[in-house]
């Protein structure tokens, strides 16, 4: 997959269903230093919806993981 997808991609996937939060401001956020899900969660506001994170710390914690490993 070409970059440009990949971008549109993660404007359209929802981590945080919740709050509406694409995963492109998650990776951002990761880009610029958070290296936690609370971390992620102060500066995006995701974890602060109805399920209370329990959907997207799971999937904040794999692009973590992922970043991480680069």
């Amino acid at each position: 997959m070409k970059q440009f997808e990949i971008d549109i991609m993660d404007k359209l996937t929802k981590v945080c269903i919740c709050k509406a939060i694409p995963k492109s401001v998650i990776k951002k956020a990761i880009n610029d230093g958070a290296s936690t899900v609370e971390e992620v969660n102060k500066i995006t506001g995701s974890g602060s919806g109805g399920c209370s994170g329990r959907r997207c710390s799971i999937k904040i914690t794999e692009l973590l993981e992922e970043y991480n490993n680069l």
